[in-house]
């Protein structure tokens, strides 16, 4: 039997319609407190047709466009629930094709040995030249995944957070 359309859903009819386990689901909840589904006896979980387009909106960006948590809580602040949930139902807005400066392009140094540049007139040997490394935004890209990897970590080894 079909539900209509407004109507409430469990955890786990959210989790197969969006192809996520269950935890996963539960783990956004503490990452986006705009994620409030209606909680009865037992911690039972029932999810608000918004609360279902605003989890379709986040694994989008996450799983789809490759999005850190911390990004997706980044468009959240400056662009709004709404948007993330017009994002969830299909309704993709222009510039959201690429995650602007969430994740940052991967660069890798490269020097070629057959034309090497010139330093102060003079040609460079390959051992003069040094890689460029990281960018600040790159850095703390990786900080971000860091983070979320040790509280995912965490969470699966049922630590409480600190």
């Amino acid at each position: 039997m079909e539900k209509a359309a407004d109507a409430f859903r469990t955890i786990s009819e959210v989790a197969e319609e969006l192809d996520v386990p269950q935890h996963v689901l539960r783990f956004w909840e503490t990452r986006f407190s705009q994620i409030r589904p209606m909680k009865r006896g037992g911690g039972r979980r029932y999810y608000r047709v918004n609360d279902v387009d605003l989890l379709k909106g986040i694994r989008a960006l996450l799983y789809g466009k490759g999005y850190t948590i911390k990004g997706v809580q980044r468009i959240i602040k400056e662009r709004g629930v709404s948007h993330l949930a017009d994002i969830g139902r299909g309704q993709e807005h222009h510039g959201d094709s690429e995650p602007a400066s969430d994740q940052p392009k991967a660069v890798s140094p490269t020097v070629s040995r057959t034309n090497p540049p010139k330093l102060n007139g003079e040609v460079a040997s390959t051992e003069q030249i040094q890689p460029a490394g990281l960018t600040d935004v790159q850095k703390e890209e990786l900080k971000l995944a860091y983070a979320d990897l040790s509280a995912a970590k965490r969470i699966l080894a049922g630590e409480k957070k600190t």
